[in-house]
């Protein structure tokens, strides 16, 4: 049985690191020219596929996800360390697409496939990239680029596992209500499941399955 997982998310890659003002400072050297730094690149926000997930069911509680921004650049020349990537794990056979234009970004097919959705700004220029010889003491240093912002769809065709068949009424929506975390509508009357439920079942710790709840059966 073949039913489609779909869901909205909002992604934000880190800002760049501001770049550093600074001089070098050493003893016989009371002058010394600009040595600040670079400032870190920002994080990108990676969709990688594992074989570990079945479903999106994660992304239906949280949607919103953002890399780290990059550190501030350092004396002595030393760049701002890189922002940490925000790596969101999606089920083997996903597709990404961009939500207002419906442009397929990439297809998932195999486990460590990945998509680089959004790219961490660039780190802004350290005071030492502004010397020239007419301008030995530069005290300016530029800030980050942002980090790229979008709106994007998941997409899974899922394939369930186990699916519950029986005449209406027959007690498989209460069933899979207490099994996995699917709440659909219950009642004492027929035909109360007019469309298939899904729920997840989880067996382990990195182990689930899928379970559909079919609409009553009728004779004929």
């Amino acid at each position: 049985m073949r039913f489609v997982d779909e869901v909205k998310i909002h992604v934000q890659a880190g800002d760049g690191g501001k770049g550093c003002v600074s001089f070098r400072r050493e003893k016989y050297v009371p002058r010394g020219g600009p040595d600040g730094g670079d400032g870190g690149k920002g994080g990108d926000v990676v969709i990688k596929a594992t074989s570990a997930k079945q479903t999106l069911l994660d992304f239906h509680f949280k949607s919103h996800f953002k890399a780290d921004r990059g550190a501030i650049g350092r004396g002595k020349q030393q760049t701002g360390k890189s922002g940490k990537d925000c790596t969101l794990l999606v089920p083997v056979g996903t597709q990404v697409r961009e939500a207002d234009s419906g442009e397929l970004l990439g297809d998932l097919t195999q486990a460590d496939d990945y998509l680089v959705i959004a790219k961490g700004g660039q780190g802004g220029k350290g005071n030492m990239r502004f010397a020239t010889p007419t301008r030995r003491a530069p005290r300016i240093a530029q800030p980050g680029r942002p980090g790229e912002e979008r709106h994007i769809i998941l997409e899974l065709k899922l394939l369930a596992d186990v699916g519950l068949i029986g005449l209406p009424n027959a007690g498989k929506s209460t069933l899979i209500s207490r099994i996995s975390a699917a709440r659909p509508k219950i009642a004492d009357y027929p035909f109360t499941t007019l469309v298939p439920n899904l729920g997840v079942v989880q067996l382990g710790m990195d182990e689930s399955m899928v379970v559909a709840d079919i609409p009553g059966l009728i004779e004929g």
